[in-house]
């Protein structure tokens, strides 16, 4: 069977199984198993797939057929163009954060401390690190051990000294700091279920759940943010479409000032952030 043959029998089976991005992923995954970039492919394509490949790519559909994501399969997960781990247990990044990475970056100076609560993968931390100026350091915090294991590996991956600490929030922290991220669970409980089968049955519940209105952790970062953020640091939030107003309200009753909006590409509300009151 040639890996043309290969990547034609895996985009059936992917439209079979209602996937939309058949084609997409029928790619992503024949270049995860293969190693063939995207210029390799047409020069290769006539050529015999060996027989561990094509079990491996047959494997690999079938289990994104079943709906486990893309990202989890492969391993990994483009974000600010890097491409971060991820497994099973760990919020895959999205694009929409980048949102949050080019509100924060500007304010960035050296000598910074930065805070990134429910940090995941690191992804947010990391990237700031990374891109912003050198002298900035950064603490990640996560209740999660399983996702700080991941962030530990990303750090190593991209070189980035970085703190990384179990913590229920603020539980954990110690220290002031400059800037404050977070990009915390707000769908609301009974939406959940709702969710395509990608996020409802396989992304961790504990970064989706925003209980039931989904603004708890909105609220409980808020609260707690004037013990750690020094006077005029800023505290910056991803919020869900439809949580703009709610979210900066929660803020300004905590003594932020000068709360903005940001939108993503798509035009939705996706960034608050503010400023502790001096």
């Amino acid at each position: 069977m040639t890996w043309r043959e290969l990547f034609a029998e895996g985009k059936r089976r992917l439209e079979a199984s209602g996937n939309e991005d058949s084609f997409y992923d029928a790619r992503a995954l024949l270049q995860f198993v293969s190693g063939m970039t995207m210029t390799d492919y047409p020069l290769r394509a006539g050529e015999e797939a060996g027989e561990r490949d094509i079990c491996a790519f047959r494997k690999a559909v079938s289990r994104r057929c079943a709906h486990e994501p893309l990202q989890y399969i492969t391993g990994y997960a483009p974000f600010f163009g890097r491409d971060f781990l991820v497994r099973p247990g760990v919020l895959i990044p999205r694009f929409d954060t980048e949102t949050l990475i080019e509100t924060v970056l500007p304010h960035l100076r050296s000598g910074m401390h930065l805070l990134d609560l429910c940090t995941g993968s690191g992804c947010i931390l990391l990237t700031l690190l990374l891109e912003g100026p050198s002298g900035v350091s950064g603490t990640g915090a996560d209740i999660s051990e399983e996702a700080l294991a991941v962030a530990r590996e990303n750090a190593e991956r991209f070189h980035v000294e970085a703190g990384l600490v179990r913590s229920n929030l603020y539980s954990n922290i110690h220290g002031l700091y400059d800037i404050i991220t977070a990009n915390p669970p707000y769908i609301r409980t009974r939406v959940i279920d709702t969710l395509a089968p990608e996020v409802r049955d396989h992304e961790p519940r504990l970064a989706l759940d925003g209980e039931e209105d989904g603004l708890a952790f909105y609220r409980r970062i808020t609260e707690g943010a004037p013990a750690v953020l020094k006077a005029g640091g800023m505290l910056a939030f991803e919020i869900g479409y439809d949580q703009a107003e709610s979210v900066t309200e929660i803020m300004e009753d905590g003594g932020f000032q000068r709360v903005t909006v940001v939108k993503d590409l798509a035009g939705n509300p996706r960034v608050a952030s503010g400023y502790l009151q001096e």
